[in-house]
């Protein structure tokens, strides 16, 4: 008792705390130690004792320190760097900690994590990462109540506890995939006092039962998709966007930070294995499509195990001088066998009834796809195959039912009140039918492949267009701008028609090279797209777009 009793003192515990602790050890010196209420009485005094109330480590901050971490530890991600330095001025000028709850969404593979812990290096602070993935009890959060055996305090409590400073950073990882609500409560809430900087001042755990000060805390949070979490947890949090590395970024990548790193790992020499950029952007093209660098680090860890067996069976039988450090694009057929994935190149035959569009995966990847029309004798029906999601389906009848209302205008046909439909059927196509697809991107690419068809005019394949189409024939902006234009360079693509309210995009994350070697057309409406996409090839009958007057 004299040992707890000293511990409270140097623990420096708030007033309010304090009285709390000093009645439990009264309470605790009445009761017999063989009873059941002494030993939960004082295992409850020895957590309060251990929690930092008052110890803070001396967070440095110094700015090019900082901005140097970074830079060393990612490549690319400038608007995310360019966030946290912000952060870190303020900070400083300010002289306090106190700041908004981040929230880093990307797919996997792309740096959240480590973004975290790069953070917490930079500043000198203790790092502690809370998985987040499956918790579905809130008593995991904040901790159970002492009636409970085998009571414990909650994921935060125990985490100050194991840092040792009540200023740590903690990264809350994987924040959708908390356990929706159920009898056990609903975690996601239990999270709603600790990641608001008005309330958690004074945060309190079930098990602890007085406050605790949170905000001195810098809290991160990662996730891959906001579609999970709840709205009032989001407006908590100020999301930062992660998208897709391209190729180019995961050549840098690679030889600054992973083939080095394999190859330390497996126990070689820089000079005893050597890869150019030329097999290392062919293992990023062909054997690793993905948004982040998990697969490319694995692929690149199988051609250093090859090189091991090799330099190991060589010098075992004395022919260690025959060795091979550097591996060409010829060894690759035989070390990772044939390429798992096709180059996209857009070299198909201009035929009326195609147009070539952009696609966006949900794990960041972007892609070209080409849309195909065709019509038959029939009585104006519409078909739609290809895998396609009910977005997508809708976005087909929206186009269909915009190039009939404007059949007369685009002169696909002869006479008034002219309807294109009447003596045939439609069937669209998506190839590769066996992957889902879906979203509004394809919008405009739908009306161009349908005008393609019926007025016998080819859009060249190296066009390709994404957009979102109104009723009225409005172009409306789309996501993954970035992965979208990058894929389409990738596919050999040298021209984009893109939505004019999706230009800020194209500034501020492509490249200025990429921007310089590709054509980019913004559009406002579909008569702008179809003027980009239906090019006159000088021909007689080339297609002419019909001037604005007669729109209106």
């Amino acid at each position: 008792m004299e040992r707890l009793n000293r511990r409270l003192i140097e623990a420096q515990l708030p007033e309010e705390a304090l009285k709390v602790a000093r009645r439990e050890l009264k309470r605790i010196n009445q009761l017999h130690p063989t009873s059941t209420e002494w030993a939960v009485s004082r295992n409850y005094l020895e957590w309060v004792t251990d929690l930092p109330w008052s110890n803070k480590s001396n967070s440095v901050l110094d700015i090019k320190r900082a901005t140097h971490q970074l830079s060393q530890d990612h490549f690319g991600l400038e608007h995310v760097k360019k966030r946290i330095i912000e952060y870190l001025c303020v900070a400083k000028l300010k002289g306090d900690l106190k700041a908004p709850i981040l929230c880093f969404v990307g797919p996997p593979g792309v740096g959240k994590t480590s973004l975290g812990k790069s953070i917490a290096i930079s500043l000198s602070r203790e790092f502690h990462r809370i998985s987040l993935g499956g918790v579905h009890d809130e008593a995991d959060m904040r901790g159970h109540r002492r009636t409970y055996v085998g009571a414990m305090p909650g994921l935060i409590i125990q985490g100050l506890r194991k840092c040792g400073v009540n200023n740590p950073l903690f990264l809350l990882d994987e924040i959708d995939k908390l356990g929706q609500t159920s009898n056990h409560g609903n975690p996601a809430a239990a999270l709603l006092e600790i990641l608001d900087p008005e309330q958690n001042n004074a945060f309190s755990d079930h098990y602890l039962n007085m406050p605790f000060d949170l905000s001195d805390v810098l809290v991160i949070a990662t996730a891959n998709s906001l579609d999970t979490i709840p709205e009032p947890l989001v407006d908590r949090m100020e999301v930062i966007q992660l998208h897709g590395y391209t190729f180019d970024e995961k050549l840098h990548i690679a030889k600054a930070h992973l083939l080095p790193k394999q190859i330390m790992e497996h126990g070689m020499d820089q000079s005893q294995i050597s890869i150019n950029d030329a097999v290392l952007f062919k293992l990023a093209e062909s054997y690793t499509r993905e948004s982040g660098v998990r697969q490319l680090e694995r692929t690149i860890a199988t051609l250093v195990r090859a090189k091991c067996v090799e330099l190991v069976h060589l010098t075992e039988s004395g022919r260690g001088q025959n060795y091979r450090s550097c591996i060409r694009l010829d060894d690759l057929d035989s070390l990772l066998g044939s390429p798992t994935f096709e180059k996209e190149v857009a070299e198909r035959d201009s035929q009326p009834g195609i147009a070539t569009g952009l696609a966006y995966s949900g794990s960041g990847q972007g892609g070209i796809l080409f849309i195909e029309a065709t019509k038959m004798p029939g009585t104006g029906k519409l078909q739609l195959t290809g895998s396609l999601g009910e977005v997508i389906k809708e976005s087909a009848n929206i186009a269909l039912s915009w190039v009939k209302s404007h059949a007369e205008i685009l002169k696909l046909g002869s006479g008034k009140n002219i309807n294109i439909m009447d003596r045939c059927d439609v069937h669209i196509h998506v190839p590769n039918g066996s992957v889902p697809k879906d979203g509004p991107s394809a919008g405009i690419t739908l009306v161009s492949a349908l005008v393609s068809l019926f007025s016998r005019h080819a859009i060249p394949t190296t066009t390709a267009m994404t957009g979102e189409i109104s009723l009225r024939g409005q172009v409306l902006p789309v996501g993954g701008i970035k992965e979208k234009v990058i894929s389409a360079h990738r596919a050999g693509i040298t021209k984009i028609i893109l939505p004019y309210r999706n230009k800020k995009d194209v500034t501020n994350d492509i490249p200025e090279k990429l921007q310089k070697e590709m054509e980019i057309v913004y559009a406002k409406t579909i008569w702008d797209v179809l003027r980009a996409a239906l090019v006159s090839d000088g021909t007689k009958n080339a297609w002419v777009a019909p001037p604005y007057e007669s729109v209106l």
